[in-house]
């Protein structure tokens, strides 16, 4: 392995060096079980279940997560999506109107969108016609103001992991961080790159509740990484982010491991149906391999197609605007059922 120049204290910005994290009044006392008379956070007294603050650091369901990911409690952060996540990246280690980042169209279109937020400059090095990062490109754009290399694998919309090569190429030649969203990983036949976090000081992992686990509506987004870049992240994240509800039904289902796994499964056997069933609609020119929930396909007319699917009361999304994906139409995995509509209406097209 090479050996890389990083340093952690070099990427952060100045401001954030020198602040100062809110001190909540959670924070400041932990609750160890015993019964106490809580006055200290001006909160409503009467018991409903949700008017006390929640946990600030989401203990209980980081001690669940650290024992599953076999990763210490201290590498995990967890926000108000993964768009939180990587928005507190942005904000902590990126100085405004100064540095860039690089991200690799096509791809997760928030990247774009938070960096013009935080006006960041976004370098877009487009992936090869395979998918695959260039990597000798990606390398040749970064430069000393370069913080971040945003890696979507498995990658939206194309549905391909990037190759273990390319990825490990720019973590060992590139002295910013490498930001890998994993947010179909449950789907894939890759493992997780959570195992390397020690290995690349660089790495930064992202991964969701919103797909495998099918909590798109509570919110919650996962962030692994070294304690040094953690404890960064820490100091700028708000106080009660996750909220008691979140916390609550996230905890019950992140404990419920066969639940989600028969889920998982079935989207895949699912998915391979459709891959097969698709071979037979003629208009269909290219399908593309998928290692994530959502199968994408090449057609005549993205917009005829995807026109006529809405008339049949199907909704799907339309690729084609973005780069490498022109006349692209993108099915996500559903049910039996659903699944067999959408090929029906597909034939019947």
């Amino acid at each position: 392995m090479k050996t890389i120049k990083f340093n952690i204290n070099q990427l952060v910005r100045e401001n954030v060096k020198d602040l100062q994290p809110y001190s909540s009044a959670r924070d400041e006392y932990v609750s160890d079980g015993s019964e106490m008379i809580f006055l200290d956070a001006n909160e409503n007294p009467y018991e409903n279940g949700v008017n006390r603050y929640p946990d600030p650091q989401q203990r209980s369901l980081k001690a669940i997560l650290s024992e599953q990911k076999n990763i210490s409690t201290e590498c995990i952060l967890l926000g108000n999506g993964s768009d939180e996540v990587l928005d507190l990246l942005f904000r902590a280690f990126c100085e405004p109107k100064v540095d860039n980042i690089i991200t690799l169209p096509p791809t997760y279109g928030m990247y774009n969108v938070l960096a013009n937020t935080n006006d960041i400059e976004n370098r877009k090095v487009l992936l090869n016609d395979n998918f695959e990062p260039n990597v000798a490109k990606i390398l040749d754009t970064v430069d000393h103001q370069t913080k971040m290399i945003f890696l979507c694998s498995p990658n939206n919309p194309t549905g391909n992991s990037f190759s273990e090569k390319s990825i490990v190429d720019i973590l060992e030649n590139f002295n910013g961080l490498v930001v890998i969203d994993e947010a179909y990983i449950d789907f894939s036949s890759q493992e997780t790159w959570i195992g390397k976090i020690k290995e690349y000081p660089n790495l930064i992992i992202t991964q969701t509740l919103s797909k495998a686990y099918g909590m798109a509506g509570i919110r919650l987004g996962l962030c692994y990484a070294s304690k040094e870049v953690i404890g960064v992240l820490n100091k700028i994240k708000p106080p009660y982010n996750v909220n008691e509800l979140t916390q609550r039904k996230a905890l019950e289902r992140v404990e419920d491991v066969a639940s989600v796994q028969r889920e998982v499964d079935n989207i895949l056997q699912e998915r391979e149906k459709i891959l097969v069933a698709l071979e037979e609609i003629s208009f269909i020119e290219k399908i593309y391999k998928s290692d994530a929930n959502f199968v994408l396909v090449k057609v005549d007319d993205a917009n005829s197609r995807y026109n006529q699917l809405i008339g049949k009361g199907i909704v799907i999304r339309n690729r084609t605007t973005q780069p490498l994906c022109e006349n692209t139409l993108r099915f996500t995995v559903g049910t039996t059922i659903e699944n067999r509509k959408l090929i029906e209406a597909l034939k019947s097209l």
